[in-house]
């Protein structure tokens, strides 16, 4: 059975085509009819049917460590936090939710906490990725309204990426980017990150600034417009505030380009390049990502650059616009509803008293909240300080995405109540709580999301969940009930809810908010099981749904006029310095999502990068007396991360980069977070997570092994990474004191070995454990990291053992086999070797080797490694 859906990962938000059978989602494919990703998905979502099985799910709800019944486990809830609230007030509890949950999820959640319970200390992840962009839409436009459509791409003529991995992040997009480039050279492309990142690949310049330092170019920009007649007058005087002051300020802070250049470290004519195409071409587009939101002054940053484009007038009109890339798949749809702590549901907030009579009388809400709540980072710190004695998480994992993770657990293990609902049995924050809630996941839940251009889709419920796993939707509905609120709460369906979200949208709006989704107020069942992707405003004005805004010069402020607003560039409050002279750079990696609770289940998404790692510029590397792929430890006040080297020219002298995905669940000591202070900006609270600091050690480890097992192990005692494979699970294993006697190390941790192989003298020890003719473990000791690939490995834990096979496991390999390398295409499985040996014969380019390997012709996300082995390795061999 066939059925269309959406992708859970990034906010590109692409569609997914499902083929199911009773149980399981078998095989996944791009809708060729969904607007955002026209039939491609990335690596990721390709992998979606490998990561939704049974195993590793959460199957019951759990009290104190036992499993119950949904009622007895529910009334427990009620009645804790009825005795929370009754002693402490409600502003005792909170909810800490996720842009993984989907919008009729989100709405009553903060319905019931805000409306009900009377508590505004209701936030979510999005806060870590998407809040400052928030704040810089309502300064400028007066509400959170992202201008622009993805059908911008294939009109621009410059596009500028700022802080944006996109070749990686948002693949489907970038890849609608390079489509556009091939099919007009002339298109302009500009990235401005410090790091030469994947996207740099389609990049005409790359401004690889100092960190910190982008709202100071957008400021020079900002300048040279004005000094270059390359203003919209009349769009400025009939459709904006605030200019003069922006100006102003520009000026003071950015009109000198080689001091510009200077304080940004970047080439003068690199920066002379960028003003000149932004000051000459109309239709710009500036995407937007973490690298800008990231920052203890996000917010100003993001109004840098919208000032350029209210400036020009550069947005409303196709190809045009300040175009923010969201992270997580509904992140929009949760600011719809008001999932931020700040917010009310509808675009509304807590500013106004009507906003907050408004939403009152509609909810008919006995208990409104009248102020905003904690932000992210406040909150846990008032769980810390007692004021907060009850948390339910949901969707999220926030002991592994919070800045300043160690004091995140101190401030849970002290909470008085802590409940999380969550789809799978392993988690880090799950292993803290005291009520546990088994959640449906992606294929099960049923509702809907928003994407990164305000396109609304349908997620559809595929399979029935496992177990006992409810719909978060229906958890908060049955708890509301048992406090009292049946008749507020006594929906039947996501239907039920999404009409009443519609409702609210257009509830005496009166064109005075921007989102309004008031025409598919009256969806039946059936409407709502059928219902396309549709881009709002859905309303009277624009049934058929509203590709851009803006496009009459109306705002949503109070004067209907856009607002520039004056920029002082701030540099990052966490700075290296004598005793931590690194600064530390964090973010995801091209196969993985976020904590890995889902793609971490995917053998081939742990292929690219199978560990956390340390990227380092070489002059640092020899700095430091680190090697490429010795093990490392950054450190500083807060914690420490360890991982192994990457060396690499890619990134900034004095800067190194880590992945933010690996969690206790996965390896030892390689959260990202450890290093992070909880700096936020002062008006988004979101955190500072592109800018740590920490001091570099090398690890001197006296041994590295590869461990194989049938079944996971509690491994204790050395650093070690988990890889779960299609048969067994792949254990690293390193350790800087020695061991005395492997025989009795195995005996200990895995049985006693049917197979053993020892050359001490050179660091060497093989061992294996077998029984009834199916292998149970396989132990390789090897010197210098000389561990051999697993395939091979993997693929016996499958079968039964043959005396031919029994000979050959101690070698690690099959007969005649070689290393297989590297893993650079995940899509098609495509190794290093087989590219290696294709460039050899004469493939010369990516589209070459895409036609003999396939490789780079799915998502792309490969495509810029495979054109770095072919500059590298086409030259060598002429030169050869």
């Amino acid at each position: 059975m066939s059925n269309r859906t959406t992708c859970p990962y990034c906010g590109v938000g692409c569609g997914v085509s499902a083929t199911t059978d009773s149980q399981r989602v078998i095989a996944v494919s791009g809708d060729s009819e969904h607007p955002a990703n026209r039939g491609r998905l990335c690596v990721k979502g390709s992998a979606l049917h490998e990561t939704t099985g049974p195993e590793e799910r959460l199957l019951a709800p759990r009290v104190d460590g036992r499993e119950y019944g949904w009622n007895i486990a529910l009334d427990t809830l009620a009645t804790r936090l009825e005795a929370i609230i009754h002693r402490h007030g409600p502003e005792s509890v909170a909810m800490y939710l996720s842009g993984q949950l989907l919008t009729e999820d989100y709405y009553v959640a903060n319905k019931l906490m805000k409306g009900f319970i009377g508590s505004a200390h209701v936030d979510t992840n999005s806060r870590l990725c998407m809040s400052s962009t928030v704040v810089g839409y309502k300064r400028a436009f007066g509400g959170d309204l992202q201008p622009c459509s993805y059908e911008d791409i294939d009109q621009a003529e410059l596009m500028v990426l700022v802080g944006s991995n996109a070749a990686w992040n948002h693949p489907i997009l970038y890849q609608r980017m390079v489509a556009a480039k091939a099919a007009n050279p002339d298109r302009r492309v500009v990235l401005i990150d410090p790091r030469r990142t994947a996207t740099a690949d389609l990049a005409d310049l790359h401004l690889a600034l100092k960190p910190g330092s982008d709202a100071l170019i957008f400021n020079a920009i900002l300048a040279a417009l004005a000094q270059r007649g390359a203003l919209d007058e009349a769009f400025i005087n009939a459709h904006t505030e605030g200019f003069d002051a922006a100006l102003e300020s520009a000026q003071a802070t950015a009109g000198d380009l080689a001091e510009v250049a200077r304080q940004a470290d970047v080439p003068l004519a690199d920066l002379e390049q960028l003003v000149d195409w932004f000051c000459t071409t109309e239709r710009a587009l500036t995407f937007f990502s973490q690298g800008v939101n990231q920052s203890s002054s996000g917010s100003d940053k993001v109004n840098s650059i919208i000032n350029c484009h209210l400036a020009t007038g550069r947005l409303g009109r196709p190809g045009m616009g300040p175009f923010s890339l969201t992270g997580q798949p509904n992140a929009m749809g949760g600011r719809e509803v008001g999932g931020l702590a700040n917010q009310l549901a509808a675009h509304m907030d807590f500013s106004q008293p009507e906003f907050i009579d408004r939403v009152g009388r509609f909810w008919q809400a006995p208990n409104m909240a009248q102020q905003e709540g904690y932000k992210a980072v406040q909150l846990f710190e008032a769980i810390e300080r007692g004021e907060i004695k009850a948390l339910w998480i949901m969707a999220t994992n926030p002991l592994v995405s919070l800045p300043d993770t160690n004091r995140v657990r101190r401030a849970l293990e002290k909470c008085e109540l802590v409940i999380v609902s969550e789809c799978m049995a392993h988690t880090d924050t799950l292993e803290l709580a005291d009520i546990v809630l088994p959640a449906s996941g992606w294929s099960e839940k049923n509702g809907t999301v928003t994407n990164s251009e305000r396109r609304i889709s349908r997620q559809r419920g595929l399979v029935p969940p496992p177990g006992e796993a409810k719909h978060d939707w229906w958890i908060i509905c049955e708890l509301a009930k048992r406090m009292g609120y049946r008749e507020a709460f006594d929906y039947t369906s996501p239907a039920d809810i999404f009409r009443e979200h519609a409702r609210l949208s257009g509830f005496e709006n009166n064109r005075s908010r921007g989102f309004d989704i008031s025409a598919l107020a009256e969806l039946s069942d059936e409407g709502y099981d059928a219902l396309k992707p549709i881009q709002w405003p859905v309303n009277e004005q624009a049934p058929e749904g509203t590709p851009r805004l803006f496009a009459d010069g109306h705002f949503f402020t109070p004067s209907g006029r856009a607002r520039l607003l004056p920029v002082t560039p701030q540099a990052p409050k966490q700075q290296p310095d004598s005793e931590y002279p690194l600064l530390v750079n964090s973010g995801r990696i091209r196969d993985q999502w976020h904590t890995m609770t889902r793609t971490g289940r995917a053998a081939r998404l742990l292929q690219h990068h199978a560990e956390p790692f340390i990227e380092i510029h070489p002059t640092d590397a020899e700095r430091f007396g680190v090697e490429h792929l010795q093990l490392a430890e950054l450190h500083n006040d807060l914690g420490h991360y360890r991982g192994r080297i990457r060396i690499s020219d890619q990134q900034r002298p004095g800067e190194v980069f880590i992945p933010m995905h690996w969690t206790r669940q996965f390896t030892q000591q390689g959260c990202s977070g450890s290093l992070f202070a909880p700096v936020v900006d002062p008006f988004s609270g979101q955190p500072e997570s592109k800018q740590g600091r920490a001091a570099l050690r090398p690890l001197q480890m006296r041994w590295e092994a590869r461990l194989l097992v049938r079944k996971p192990l509690a491994i204790e005692g050395h650093w070690w990474t988990r890889v779960p494979l299609s048969h067994c699970t792949s254990y690293r294993l390193a350790d800087s004191t020695p061991v005395a006697n492997w025989r009795d190390w195995c005996e200990a941790l895995t049985g006693t070995p049917s197979l053993w192989l020892e050359d001490l003298s050179n660091g060497r020890y093989r061992a294996a454990g077998i029984s009834n003719q199916r292998l149970e473990w396989i132990l390789l000791v090897e010197p210098n990291q000389e561990l051999p690939d697993l395939d091979w490995l993997d693929e016996q834990f499958s079968r039964e053992i043959d005396l031919d096979t029994r000979r050959q496991l101690l070698a690690a390999k099959a007969p005649g086999d070689q290393a297989t390398g590297a893993m650079i295409c995940s899509c098609f499985q495509v190794r290093e070797p087989a590219i290696l040996a294709a460039i050899a014969e004469g493939a010369d380019s990516a589209q070459a080797l895409g036609e003999q390997l396939k490789c780079g012709t799915n998502c792309g996300s490969c495509l810029p490694e495979l054109k770095e082995l072919i500059k590298v390795h086409a030259i060598t061999d002429k030169s050869a």
